[in-house]
């Protein structure tokens, strides 16, 4: 497999520098590949598709809670708990 690296130059906090080569220490990776790694990993999240079953599918909506209702009726049964 070839690889073609380059370099980046980045300007950071000293502090979130000096934390993150503890962190890599620690995790036993260079600096390099953990940021290396945190990019790719954040870069191809976003691109992941879900498949959703067909359950959640026919689930999902099925409920509405308006904000307030919920919480009213939290609130109304802690009251009796309570109480």
């Amino acid at each position: 497999m070839f690889v073609m690296e380059s370099k980046l130059t980045l300007k950071l906090d000293r502090n979130v520098i000096n934390n993150a080569k503890t962190y890599a220490k620690k995790q036993n990776i260079s600096l390099s590949k953990l940021i290396e790694n945190y990019l790719n990993k954040i870069t191809h999240d976003k691109n992941e598709i879900f498949d959703v079953t067909p359950l959640v599918e026919s689930l999902t909506g099925i409920i509405d809670l308006k904000e307030s209702d919920y919480r009213k009726e939290y609130n109304d049964f802690l009251s009796e708990k309570y109480s």
